[in-house]
């Protein structure tokens, strides 16, 4: 008997893209993606191609709350715009669940609803690649993943961030700078450590406080100044060696503005898209992800389509 529809506020929509023909042979992303149908029981391995599905959490709330430029409910249609295009080389199966919207100032609500899908996507043993929205779209993640089997099972899951923040502000109000410390304390409260990385951290761009909190977590960083390739995958590679999964979230602010516009908080220096990209393909490689996401892509400040293509080549490099 096939499982009920995961509960979204917005339903898939048709995808759109250059045609070539039919065939393997000419397909391209918004040929192969089909609507979401959860299957009935679980797959309990997280090796192989396991089928991809794509969920919208589409918030600027938190944003808003951190006092960042708004616009970021509109990246998970952007993204979908920038992936429909490209050719589909994948070995793997991917569907589209639709979007979790966040409405007025309803921030939490809508990130339990997304927590309550990632879960499920999760236990039925397949990969959730959610398209964020700003970064409080990492609590949503979080809480998918927290609720899933594979942390009810024991496993140790680590939350790699490529990011030029720490996003551990400790503030009255959740916003999408405080998700980290939020997972901090969650984990905490349920007896277990966060075991945390970041990748692309830049100094001039936290202070000294959040620093300390770094710190007195336990975080491991990476500062952008010191991200080459060889560095970036160092760091990476004894990460993954002390966990059993991994969560990835990637701020697209991590890149040079440059190359990524279209961000609540462009980057002065940023780290090379050929390392961030290295790292993804290094993830992927690594058997271990359990669980994706990318946010804050702000369409409104994008410069033709950039920042959207990127986040659509990255979630391409790590499902291929």
């Amino acid at each position: 008997m096939e499982s009920p529809a995961l509960t979204v506020d917005v339903p898939p929509q048709p995808w759109t893209g250059r045609f070539d023909g039919e065939g393997a042979e000419h397909r391209r992303w918004w040929q192969a993606v089909t609507p979401y149908a959860p299957p009935a029981g679980r797959a309990a391995s997280l090796s192989g191609a396991r089928p991809a599905v794509i969920l919208g959490f589409g918030s600027d709330e938190g944003v808003r709350r951190n006092k960042g430029r708004v616009g970021a409910a509109a990246a998970p249609a952007a993204i979908r715009a920038a992936l429909g295009p490209l050719a589909y080389h994948l070995d793997r199966d991917v569907h589209d669940a639709g979007d979790v919207t966040v409405r007025d100032d309803s921030l939490e609500a809508g990130q339990e609803r997304a927590g309550h899908a990632i879960s499920r996507i999760i236990d039925a043993g397949q990969l959730p690649v959610v398209l964020g929205g700003g970064h409080e779209t990492a609590f949503a993640s979080y809480l998918g993943v927290a609720g899933s089997a594979a942390v009810r099972d024991g496993l140790k899951v680590g939350v790699l961030n490529l990011d030029a923040h720490f996003d551990l502000r400790d503030e009255p109000v959740p916003s999408s700078g405080t998700p980290f410390l939020q997972m901090a304390r969650a984990e905490a409260a349920a007896g277990r450590e966060l075991s945390y990385a970041v990748v692309g951290i830049s100094e001039p761009n936290n202070t000294p406080t959040l620093f300390r909190t770094a710190e007195k977590l336990g975080v491991d960083y990476l500062l952008d100044e010191d991200c080459s390739a060889e560095a970036a995958q160092e760091f990476v590679a004894a990460f993954l060696a002390r966990v059993d999964a991994l969560y990835l979230t990637i701020d697209l602010d991590v890149l040079p503005a440059s190359v990524a516009p279209g961000v609540s908080a462009p980057a002065a220096y940023g780290v090379p898209l050929p390392v961030i990209s290295a790292v993804c393909r290094q993830v992927a490689a690594s058997g271990k992800l359990l669980h994706l996401d990318v946010a804050e892509l702000n369409p409104e400040f994008d410069i033709d389509a950039r920042t959207a293509r990127v986040a659509a080549r990255l979630v391409n490099t790590l499902l291929g």
